[in-house]
């Protein structure tokens, strides 16, 4: 009898926790951040959450999110993607997952979080909109998705510089362009009066110069809110993250930007590269800055070193991608064992193309619910987010993920295959006029070069 109380015993959830973190040798760095802000038109918002916990109430398995939200034509875009975006993500991230599977949905999980967030405002019918940058921190991996002009780099404690966010301005983005006018929009400068141009180019009607941003119903879905995403895995020598909107960007170098705070604490170095790009282009937008020092829990905190001398053009492409053949047993002691690498990166506008899946995940889709807002569906309701595409004919009935009927409009709207003049005239004449600044409109120049 002992012994089959023994064989039936129960192992508390905490030790099984325990002892899965030191199965799979999880490295936990420390993490220190600060933040700092100089507002023009208090547009800018923050999110700082650590100690966030992936499994509620083991207190062990615990990430950290830093979200930067710069809104324009208004606050309440901004506001509300602060409150509601980290909750559709994790809403869309399916359940029971180990680590590893939790970090491998991430990517999947912020584009449904990023679609299903603007979505609920757009049904506000609030005209504001917002940049997103939006970094999530487990252990050394780090994923970051972004909409918009904000940045994040990463610094290695190697001394290496990486991109972790794209840059979605009109005027410095071709295949972006492309896509917009494809899907019926029309991109030009802002018309003055008399054939003078000026300005950035802008989508039109409405006239921003984002080609993706959370909100903005007064522009049309062809400017989407599905996001750029990478993922990677530091070196354990951890690294400094730096995300800014683009009041610094406008100013301030990547390099410049790490340079002019080396050696400082987080919250001492976010404060003084907003310091710099103010100095530099005086204070014309709201300026924001958030540094997160990734500090291995081994080794005390020190200043980074000086970065390499790096060439131009050396930063389209650093990322050390491990060859096939790095899987085997055998080569992987010959690997330079400690740099950080690439794990996912994809920028696609396109949402069956980031809602499907190559990772083995059982989990991956929760059947009869709605991919992106998650709403409960009938088996018989559900259309396949790949309906509609050339490769739909090779896939089978039951192939998902599945959108309700609202999500799958949505998503053929961002895509050009139904008329945004559901919402939106797209009549051309409509278009010229919203274009043209004359005497009797009611926004000054100065706030159409804001937007």
């Amino acid at each position: 009898m002992m012994a089959a109380a023994r064989e039936h015993q129960t192992v508390p959830l905490s030790v099984l926790l325990k002892r899965e973190l030191a199965n799979e040798r999880v490295e936990k760095p420390e993490i220190l951040y600060g933040q700092a802000s100089h507002s023009k038109k208090g547009e800018d918002f923050t999110l700082l959450k650590t100690e966030c916990q992936r499994i509620v109430g083991d207190g062990i398995t615990t990430y950290s999110v830093f979200g930067l939200f710069d809104g324009h034509n208004g606050s309440a875009a901004a506001i509300y993607t602060k409150e509601n975006l980290l909750n559709n993500i994790i809403a869309a991230m399916p359940p029971d997952l180990n680590r590893d599977e939790w970090v491998a949905a991430l990517p999947r999980a912020l584009v449904a979080g990023f679609v299903k967030t603007d979505k609920d405002f757009q049904e506000r019918a609030r005209t504001s909109g917002t940049t997103v940058t939006f970094a999530i921190i487990e252990g050394l991996f780090i994923t970051v998705a972004s909409v918009g002009d904000s940045r994040c780099i990463l610094e290695s404690a190697e001394g290496d510089i990486y991109y972790l966010s794209a840059d979605h301005r009109l005027e410095c983005n071709e295949e972006e362009r492309e896509r917009i006018t494809a899907s019926g929009g029309e991109v030009g400068r802002l018309n003055t009066g008399g054939g003078a141009e000026i300005g950035p180019l802008r989508c039109w009607p409405g006239g921003l110069c984002l080609s993706r941003s959370i909100g903005d119903v007064d522009v049309g879905e062809y400017i989407v809110p599905v996001p750029y995403v990478k993922q990677i895995k530091l070196s354990t020598a951890g690294g400094r993250l730096v995300i800014s909107s683009d009041g610094v960007w406008d100013a301030l170098s990547a390099e410049e930007a790490l340079d002019c705070c080396r050696g400082m604490a987080a919250e001492t170095a976010a404060a003084q590269i907003v310091k710099e790009a103010v100095q530099v282009k005086g204070l014309r937008d709201d300026t924001t800055c958030i540094v997160i020092d990734i500090v291995p829990p081994e080794k005390p905190a020190a200043p980074l070193p000086q970065p390499k001398k790096l060439g131009r053009g050396v930063f389209k492409s650093m990322f050390r991608r491990k060859s096939s053949e790095s899987s085997s047993q055998i080569d992987k002691e010959y690997l330079e064992p400690d740099v950080v690498e690439e794990l996912y990166e994809e920028g696609s506008a396109m949402l069956s193309e980031r809602l499907d899946t190559k990772y083995p995940l059982c989990n991956m889709f929760k059947l009869f619910m709605c991919a992106v807002c998650q709403v409960e569906i009938k088996p018989d309701e559900g259309i396949s987010v790949h309906a509609g595409s050339s490769d739909f004919g090779k896939l089978r009935p039951w192939d998902g993920p599945f959108l309700c009927l609202s999500c799958q409009e949505k998503k053929e709207a961002m895509e050009g295959k139904r008329p945004s003049g559901d919402r939106h005239s797209s009549d051309k004449n409509l278009t010229k006029y919203l274009r043209q600044i004359h005497s009797r409109s009611g926004r000054s120049l100065c706030d159409w070069l804001d937007r």
